[in-house]
C-alpha cells in the first residue's frame, strides 16, 4: 500500500478550453504530413501542465494517437524543452521503453503557451514486475554515454516545475553537492528555516557527502556518468498495454552516478523498495566501496525527501524524515573523509 497523507490535494483536471479545440499551426507542423485529426481530449493534469490525447489517421489509414503536454510562461517553455531533450536522450538508448518525442515549441497564436509532443502509449496504471523494471533501468545506465564524459545535462531539466542545476562537472561529489545546496535553499524558501536542520546540513556538506561520495572517484576507483531518468517513482512508470513493456516517462534527466536513480527506491510512500535495488544489482554491480552502498542510497533518498518537501508546502512529514536521516548519517560519520579507511 502507498501512503497518501490526508492533506494531499490532487490537481483538478479541467475541461478542454476553446484555445485547445483546434491544434495550433506549430503542433500541426510537427505531426506526420497528411494525417487527419480526429478527437482531442484532456488526458490528465499536473499543477503546472495540461495533457491531451490527439487521435489521428495517417495517410495509409493507420490510426495513430499522440500525447500533447501544454504549459505556459517562460518556465513552461523551459520545462517543455527539458522533457523533450530528456526523452530524446533516453529514447535513443531504450527506444521500446520511452515514448518517442516529436517536438517542443511555442504556439503561433499565443507566444505565452508552449508544448511538448510525443507518441502516445496506452498504459496500465500498474508497476511492471521488479525484474522487468530494473532490467530496463540497468540497460539505460549501461548503454548510455555522456556526450561530454561529464556529469550533468545539455539543458535545464526540472524537479516538478523547479529548474535543476545541470551544468557539466567532472566530479560527482561536486555535482551532487551543488545540486543539493540549491535544492536546500528552495526547500527552505517554502518550508521556512529550521535551526537543527541548518546545523545538520553544515555537517552533511563538510563531513558526510565527502565521506560517502569522494571515495567513488579516488584511490583508483571511478564511476561512469550514466544517463539517469532522475525521478523514477511509480507515477512516472507504466506498462504498455499493447507490448507489456515497461514505459518510463516524464524524466528530469541527467548524466549521474547510476545509483542516483534509486532515490525513490527506499521510501514507503512509493511502490518501489529495497527489493528493486537487490534486483538491479544482479544486472549492474554495486559501486566501490561496496560497504557504503546503503548509506549512499540514504544520501540520495535524502535529496528526494528535500525535493518533495519543497514541492508541497502543506506536507511537513518529509522534512522530518530528512532531518532524522541526517541525524543518523552525521552521527555515523563525524570524522568525514578523514575517517575513511581503504
Amino acid at each position: 500500500m502507498v501512503y497518501i497523507p490526508p492533506d494531499f490535494e490532487a490537481p483538478i483536471v479541467p475541461e478542454l478550453d476553446e484555445a485547445e479545440r483546434e491544434l495550433d499551426a506549430t503542433i500541426l507542423a510537427a505531426l506526420p504530413e497528411g494525417c487527419k485529426i480526429g478527437s482531442i481530449v484532456v488526458h490528465g493534469a499536473s499543477h503546472w501542465a495540461l495533457s491531451h490525447r490527439i487521435d489521428t489517421t495517417l495517410p495509409d489509414g493507420t490510426e495513430k494517437p499522440y500525447f500533447l503536454k501544454v504549459l505556459s510562461g517562460q518556465l513552461g517553455k523551459e520545462m517543455a524543452k527539458g522533457e523533450y531533450e530528456g526523452d530524446k536522450a533516453m529514447h535513443a538508448v531504450i527506444p521500446n521503453n520511452v515514448p518517442k518525442p516529436l517536438a517542443h515549441g511555442t504556439y503561433t497564436k499565443d507566444p505565452n503557451r508552449h508544448f511538448y509532443l510525443c507518441e502516445f502509449h496506452e498504459m496500465d496504471d500498474e508497476m511492471p514486475s521488479a525484474q522487468q523494471f530494473v532490467a530496463v533501468v540497468a540497460e539505460l545506465h549501461k548503454k548510455s554515454v555522456s556526450p561530454t564524459g561529464k556529469f550533468g545535462f545539455s539543458c535545464t531539466t526540472h524537479a516538478g516545475n523547479h529548474p535543476l542545476q545541470n551544468e557539466w562537472c567532472d566530479v560527482w561529489e561536486e555535482f551532487f553537492t551543488r545540486q543539493l545546496r540549491e535544492e536546500v535553499e528552495w526547500e527552505r524558501s517554502v518550508q521556512g528555516q529550521d535551526s537543527e536542520m541548518d546545523e545538520l546540513l553544515e555537517a552533511m556538506f563538510s563531513k558526510v557527502i565527502p565521506r560517502l561520495l569522494r571515495p567513488l572517484q579516488t584511490g583508483g576507483r571511478s564511476i561512469k556518468p550514466s544517463l539517469c531518468h532522475g525521478d523514477l517513482w511509480h507515477g512516472n512508470v507504466g506498462v504498455d498495454m499493447g507490448t507489456d513493456e515497461p514505459i518510463l516517462y516524464d524524466p528530469c534527466a541527467t548524466y549521474a552516478h547510476n545509483e542516483y536513480d534509486m532515490t525513490s527506491w527506499r521510501s514507503a510512500r512509493y511502490r518501489t523498495n529495497r527489493h528493486h535495488q537487490t534486483a538491479y544489482h544482479k544486472f549492474i554491480e554495486i559501486s566501490e566501496p561496496i560497504e557504503d552502498r546503503d548509506d549512499r542510497n540514504a544520501l540520495y533518498a535524502l535529496r528526494n525527501n528535500i525535493t518533495v518537501s519543497a514541492q508541497w508546502h502543506a506536507n511537513k512529514s518529509t522534512r522530518k524524515l530528512a532531518i532524522e536521516e541526517m541525524r543518523r548519517l552525521v552521527a555515523k560519520y563525524p570524522d568525514g573523509i578523514e575517517g575513511f579507511k581503504e
